[in-house]
């Protein structure tokens, strides 16, 4: 299994819980949705999302995906996941509380 994580908000995850897939606002205002590798996920947490209650990681199947993943350089020049599309919830194997 080709494991990617992603952190969402609780209650954006409860907004969209009866829906087959789903979309993080990003999708919209930059056209993917960012996903972690296993060791950038503490990273991104310390940077993003320090004072955000409430959080859930999505543990992600790769190979479940039915949209395009590209590894892309981000602005410290680590190459991180982003999802041309939205995340099909098939694909998710596991949820974890972030609290």
């Amino acid at each position: 299994m080709n494991l990617i994580y992603h952190i969402v908000s609780a209650t954006d995850w409860a907004e969209q819980e009866h829906l087959p897939d789903y979309s993080a606002d990003s999708l919209q205002t930059e056209g993917f949705i960012h996903l972690s590798r296993q060791e950038q996920v503490n990273d991104t947490l310390n940077r993003y999302y320090r004072s955000v209650p409430d959080l859930l990681l999505l543990h992600v199947d790769a190979d479940k995906l039915t949209h395009e993943l590209k590894y892309e350089e981000s602005t410290n020049k680590a190459l991180f996941p982003h999802l041309y599309g939205p995340l099909n919830k098939n694909a998710i194997v596991k949820i974890d509380e972030l609290n």
